[in-house]
């Protein structure tokens, strides 16, 4: 019995968005799935569904001037690492890494060689989420045991995420590919570099009903 308010509340939003907006302005289902087929007219954008648009986004903003400034963000990355205390096989795997697509970059001349590496950029975002619990050092898992300016580093990832998807269902143009470049190296940023700035600061004391192991 309780349940059945949470059932009709669900139901009713469920309803009004199948039959009066099954495609919710195009961030459900595409719009152009409800344009009728002309084979004589191309639509003048066609954009993915909502989850999708953070990603489709930075895959239009690699161009060849983005790779080369992404291979310079690379090194500065790698350099930090060399001198950092991080194990010799981490460093090893990431100096091959970087080597590795910096040669990439070379190969900028052919298109598809672009579209390649754009699809590698979409890789190491999943990839990313992927090594999320071994990259974060930071001695206290829960966000209110940590610093403030913690915080404000997670707010601006998301700002960023949240960016990259809007002008991922937006017309291509000049400003938001400059845009989309930009947020792309702070969404890159906040997990390459977040070895380092999550064990920084002056952590909380963690209490002991957190940390309790009964073995």
């Amino acid at each position: 019995m309780h349940d059945i308010v949470g059932v009709v509340g669900f139901l009713f939003i469920f309803s009004l968005i199948l039959f009066f907006a099954p495609e919710m302005g195009g961030y459900f289902l595409e719009f152009n799935n409800f344009i009728p087929a002309d084979p004589l007219k191309t639509p003048e954008h066609i954009a993915p569904v909502w989850y999708f648009t953070p990603f489709y986004s930075i895959l239009r903003a690699t161009t060849a001037e983005f790779l080369h400034a992404i291979a310079l963000f690379m090194v500065l990355w790698l350099v930090v690492l060399l001198f950092s205390r991080a194990h010799a096989l981490g460093k090893l795997i990431a100096t091959v890494g970087v080597a590795g697509y910096i040669e990439a970059v070379h190969g900028l001349s052919r298109p598809v060689q672009r579209q390649v590496l754009g699809r590698r950029d979409d890789g190491c975002l999943d990839a990313d989420l992927f090594a999320l619990p071994w990259i974060d050092s930071s001695p206290a898992r829960s966000m209110r045991y940590r610093p403030a300016w913690h915080l404000w580093f997670l707010l601006l990832f998301v700002v960023s995420f949240v960016v990259l998807g809007y002008f991922g269902v937006q017309a291509p143009s000049p400003v938001g590919e400059r845009l989309s470049q930009a947020f792309t190296l702070i969404y890159f940023g906040f997990f390459l570099f977040m070895p380092w700035w999550s064990q920084m600061g002056t952590f909380k004391p963690v209490p002991d009903r957190v940390v309790f192991s009964a073995h």
